[in-house]
């Protein structure tokens, strides 16, 4: 199973009070598997990022995916994952050595940055996470 997995992570002041969320997706039909709004107490942003990531991750694999297309609108976790930029600070490293070893558990999987504005229900989900349902 393919899944399309949108992240992000929010925090107010950094650090500050965050959160983290996630939409996962069945890549073919679109149909919302999972969704994620996780609050993380006070965390930076780059923390709330890579926790958004690892959360989904840990999710596609309990729903059995084999494949996965992680789109994310931090440029830098995307670029992190991909290998372009190294993870140099000490407290974003265990997250980045926990992701990698999920993905690499899977047949496949891509990572991507994308604007903002089409990373909108993840953004709703990583703010519920610190604000509540409302």
């Amino acid at each position: 199973m393919r899944l399309l997995i949108h992240t992000d992570g929010a925090a107010r002041g950094n650090p500050g009070p965050a959160g983290a969320g996630a939409v996962l997706r069945d890549a073919a039909t679109g149909t919302v598997l999972a969704e994620i709004a996780e609050p993380l107490g006070r965390a930076t942003n780059n923390v709330a990022e890579w926790t958004a990531v690892q959360l989904a991750l840990e999710e596609a694999i309990h729903l059995g995916a084999t494949h996965v297309d992680l789109r994310m609108d931090s440029e830098l976790v995307a670029r992190q994952i991909s290998g372009v930029y190294r993870v140099k600070h000490p407290d974003l490293k265990p997250f980045h050595t926990a992701v990698m070893t999920m993905l690499r558990q899977l047949d496949g999987y891509t990572v991507g940055h994308v604007p903002r504005a089409l990373n909108k229900d993840a953004d709703r989900l990583s703010n519920v996470a610190i604000d509540g349902p409302g």
